[in-house]
């Protein structure tokens, strides 16, 4: 019966031979700055009207360089699978999710943040409306639900259809039906859709 030790040994053992192995078989062993040199990529881009330059790991999301390299925390990682809506920025304009995009495929790019959209002395519109209409609870989902609406009264004023448009050769109004259907891919756990609808119905002029 073999005892632990020999069992440890053994393992041991095959580490060791495994990393004889590889440097005998000529494999380079590169030091940590290396790596790090051969792992970045110079990223250019414009956030919240301000010019930032960044040198990262090409595997880096658009949601993490936000947050942990340029401490934008406004925009949340929620599934980090695009299917919650917590990270949703403006890209030149149009609403993305965040975290399904690499922050190399944005070189020279307009960002937007729930930081850029407005501040605590000068809400944007959107923001003081969600306040009057009590358009969160919990918070977390507020900033991505805030950046998409803003992009849905844009998308409307622009004529992109949507798929409840009975019309889509005519530009659609911003009925609750319409509203409700073009944020559906943000997701509210507290269930505070009704309120989001009536404060972009507000910043739209018209009736929920």
């Amino acid at each position: 019966m073999t005892s632990v030790t020999e069992l440890e040994m053994t393992r041991r053992g095959v580490l060791t031979a495994g990393a004889a192995g590889a440097v005998a078989g000529g494999v380079p062993v590169s030091t940590s700055a290396e790596r790090r040199e051969m792992a970045t990529m110079p990223v250019r881009f414009e956030v919240n009207g301000k010019r930032r330059e960044l040198a990262l790991d090409p595997r880096t999301t658009l949601l993490d360089a936000l947050r942990e390299h340029l401490h934008l925390t406004g925009t949340k990682k929620g599934c980090d699978h695009g299917q919650c809506g917590a990270c949703t920025v403006l890209v030149n304009g149009v609403r993305i999710n965040s975290c399904l995009s690499l922050v190399v495929q944005h070189q020279d790019d307009k960002v937007t943040t729930i930081e850029g959209l407005g501040t605590p002395e000068k809400l944007h519109p959107m923001q003081a409306a969600f306040v009057r209409h009590d358009g969160y609870q919990c918070g977390y989902c507020t900033p991505g639900q805030i950046c998409s609406a803003v992009a849905v009264l844009d998308e409307i004023k622009r004529g992109v259809p949507s798929h409840v448009q009975a019309d889509v050769t005519k530009t659609a109004r911003p009925t609750n039906v319409e509203l409700r259907e073009r944020m559906s891919g943000n997701i509210c756990r507290c269930g505070a859709y009704s309120n989001i609808a009536e404060a972009m119905a507000e910043v739209a002029g018209a009736k929920a």
